[in-house]
């Protein structure tokens, strides 16, 4: 009977949930009152909870999202691609574009929460009214792809893992040189779900238990004797070579993989047979080589706090000249603003070498303003500068805030090999992932950072247009186009390598008989375009900046200018 009225409470407690009605709500600022596709975002989602967020939000919002594959995982599944901008203004595809993606490395799943919930509350807050986000979709694009390694995200969620594992996509390796692919990985010995450590009594081991906290284990000191040895995580020697879990799944790095600086192997561990030999980055460069509006990109991983930006090896310093570098000052410290305990640093500077890395490539193959953010911080623990995920901290919170539910208790096994042993550590969800309740507000800072990134993507405007008749039939027209933001419609290593074309001011009216750039108004210094003078081909529009051009014209009085930029997006206006 009791079965029945807990059954009956908890439909009833659904049905009442359901008919929940926005008079009965106060919405809190800053947050989506009543979302048409609501998300508890306290929790993490596997590829197919992906898809049908990524559905049910294109079919409630289908002026905002166009919802596509961009291609195929390894094991084939799709990689979908949220393309949200406002439809009904413009060509989406010619916009200024952001693109966003997370979890090129599977056991760093939060990145694809990030990147959904930025998804999430761009298209929700649109649809509540927010003048902020309907003028940034108006002028903007975001192309989001949740996650670019599906298939070993739900080998992390699915399978039995340390915090650590896998870091690869799944594509078959002989890690071992054995003759035999993924023959020795980790085995969840108690079927809990989580790797993981083993330990064994030894009265000459170097280990004992923390007298403080009977979870954890500590070194002893030189003069002790100690209790415990520790044996590594949870697994057994499948293969009698002699060692346990060295032949797991994959073991190469897809953020290795990319055509920037790529090394083989031997240099750089992790990189696989050659440039862009991954299905899914492959996916990726093809799609951002297919949309050159793409003037800034994020890619989210984790963990430690950090706002990173290239170059990735000290070779390609001279890659980020003083121009760019001050764009990504800017950005990068505001973000330090919006993200408390983030740090904003250089990869090879401030935390190793990186060669092939996906930040390299967008930024030196494509000149596209780029950051990778590691997310979670020990900072966030208690809201302390300094503590950094240090063990003692890890212990405390997960006493404190967690209620000790990160942390599988110590229990014997019986080994195989080791014989009586104990299994018990902390699980694979915690150490580099958020904790539930602190998720959804670190989702928010790293997606206000990418709205920001985008809103300083290039907005171009035509100040002024003057018309002067200087005689024999001939008329002056000078405009004055401008760029309202921070990022230039062609960054610096652009410009160094002729990434991109030049951008288009064109004029229509009247016969054009000259067309030049105005270095100099005042004195009247200019330099002539003598091959197709009505179509001026600019450089570049920098940044908070505007350059000056002018045409001599036969015939016309009403002449319109128009300004087609690749990064920049376009703008017209006649006198």
């Amino acid at each position: 009977m009791k079965k029945y009225m807990l059954m009956a409470a908890v439909i009833l407690c659904a049905v009442t949930l359901k008919a929940q009605k926005p008079e009965n709500i106060l919405a809190a600022v800053g947050t989506p009152p009543n979302p048409k596709v609501p998300i508890s975002w306290n929790r993490y989602h596997d590829y197919a909870a992906i898809t049908e967020i990524c559905k049910k939000l294109a079919a409630a919002h289908p002026n905002l999202i166009k919802l596509e594959t961009i291609g195929k995982s390894f094991q084939g599944k799709d990689l979908w691609i949220m393309s949200i901008s406002d439809h009904k203004i413009g060509n989406a595809d010619q916009k200024p574009a952001m693109y966003i993606d997370g979890n090129i490395h599977s056991n760093e799943i939060q990145g694809s929460e990030f990147a959904l919930y930025t998804a999430w509350y761009l298209v929700e807050m649109y649809a509540a009214n927010n003048q902020t986000i309907q003028s940034l979709l108006a002028d903007k694009t975001f192309y989001i792809v949740p996650t670019i390694n599906p298939d070993a995200r739900d080998s992390f969620i699915h399978k039995a893992n340390t915090a650590h594992s896998p870091r690869t996509g799944l594509i078959p390796i002989d890690n071992d040189r054995d003759g035999v692919d993924n023959e020795d990985g980790f085995d969840d010995l108690d079927g809990d779900g989580h790797i993981t450590m083993m330990r064994r009594k030894n009265p000459n081991g170097r280990y004992k238990v923390d007298p403080s906290d009977p979870r954890r284990m500590i070194v002893v000191g030189y003069d002790e004797k100690g209790e415990y040895e520790l044996l590594g995580s949870e697994g057994i020697d499948n293969d009698g070579d002699g060692l346990v879990n060295e032949d797991g799944e994959g073991a190469y790095d897809p953020n290795r993989d990319w055509g920037w600086n790529w090394q083989p192997n031997y240099i750089q561990g992790g990189a696989y047979k050659y440039p862009f030999s991954i299905p899914e980055n492959r996916a990726v460069v093809d799609f951002v080589m297919k949309h050159p509006n793409i003037a800034a990109a994020q890619s989210y991983h984790n963990n430690g706090g950090m706002i990173l930006r290239g170059p990735g090896a000290a070779e390609d310093v001279d890659t980020y000249n003083a121009q760019d570098v001050r764009v990504y000052d800017a950005l990068g410290k505001k973000g330090e603003e919006l993200l408390p305990g983030y740090r904003y640093l250089v990869v090879y500077k401030d935390l190793y070498s990186v060669f092939g890395g996906e930040l390299d490539w967008f930024y030196g193959g494509r000149g596209i303003y780029t950051f990778s953010n590691e997310l979670w911080t020990g900072y966030a623990m208690y809201n302390k500068a300094g503590a950094d995920n240090t063990q003692d901290q890890l212990y405390t919170f997960d006493k404190d805030l967690l209620m000790k539910d990160a942390f599988v208790d110590w229990k014997p096994y019986k080994h195989p090999q080791y014989g009586d042993i104990e299994i018990g550590g902390f699980k694979k969800t915690y150490t580099r992932l958020h904790p539930g309740f602190l998720l959804e507000s670190d989702a928010h800072r790293n997606m206000a950072f990418s709205v920001f990134h985008a809103y300083n993507t290039p907005k171009l405007s035509i100040d002024e247009i003057e018309v002067k008749d200087i005689g024999s039939g001939l008329k002056q027209v000078t405009a004055v186009i401008s760029n309202l933001r921070m990022i230039p419609t062609h960054s610096s290593q652009d410009l160094k390598n002729n990434i991109e074309i030049p951008d288009m001011i064109s004029l229509t009216g009247g016969t054009v008989v000259a067309g030049m750039v105005v270095n100099n108004r005042d004195l009247g210094i200019t330099t002539e375009q003598k091959l197709d003078p009505t179509n001026i081909r600019v450089e570049n529009i920098p940044g908070n900046s505007y350059v000056t051009v002018r045409w001599l014209v036969k015939g016309g009085t009403k002449f319109t200018v128009n300004v087609n930029s690749k990064k920049g997006g376009s703008a017209s206006k006649s006198n």
